[in-house]
């Protein structure tokens, strides 16, 4: 039996994408203001020159470090969950 799933369980949480050059697919950070960590990767994007940006996050990825030249893209997802 298909089990059913009130409206009001589910949740809505907002991650951020990281697409790093030269992979097929991104990064998915967890974090506790995810606008935040937008802003400050898109800033990066636009500064010339290497930065290395290190961040702690709450999903599966723990800890995560990357140069910020080699950024291709920033996205925010809003996901569904129980």
């Amino acid at each position: 039996m298909a089990q059913q799933f009130n409206p009001q369980n589910i949740k809505k949480r907002t991650s951020v994408l990281v697409f790093i050059k030269g992979t097929t697919a991104p990064m998915v950070l967890y974090v506790e203001n995810p606008q935040d960590l937008y802003a400050e990767l898109t800033q990066l994007i636009k500064t010339p020159g290497s930065t290395v940006v290190e961040k702690e996050t709450q999903g599966p990825l723990k800890k995560v470090c990357f140069a910020a030249n080699q950024i291709a893209a920033v996205a925010m997802q809003e996901e569904q969950y129980v």
